[in-house]
């Protein structure tokens, strides 16, 4: 149900910076979203076609840009990307290390007519 909070605020960016732009539709709307998110794309293009209509972006295409989880581990220093069941680094086994990549959620860029 979070997605609909945040289909929200996507809405509401994109209108913003149509309207301010001089524009009267968006044509496609491109979206990173990190894999340690727990935004689920089908959620948010639901949602999107639900509350859309009747604003410059209804008929606009998502396009989901999926952000691959990135680490430091704090250990060695080692850059890695850990799998879904293994978040070990590589070169020393210590385990987890700073978050570089994967929590993003943002809006990318936008094309109008």
């Amino acid at each position: 149900m979070h997605e609909l909070a945040v289909t929200e605020d996507i809405l509401r960016i994109v209108t913003e910076h149509a309207t301010g732009a001089g524009t009267h539709h968006v044509t496609d709307i491109h979206l990173v979203i990190g894999d340690m998110s727990s935004f689920v794309n089908d959620s948010i293009q639901f949602y999107f076609d639900l509350i859309s209509p009747g604003t410059v972006a209804q008929g606009a295409t998502l396009h989901f840009h999926r952000q691959a989880v990135r680490f430091r581990c704090w250990q060695c220093g080692q850059e890695f990307s850990p799998t879904k069941l293994d978040w070990v680094c590589p070169k020393c086994h210590a385990l987890g290390g700073k978050v570089l990549a994967g929590k993003e959620f943002y809006v990318e860029s936008i094309e109008v007519q």
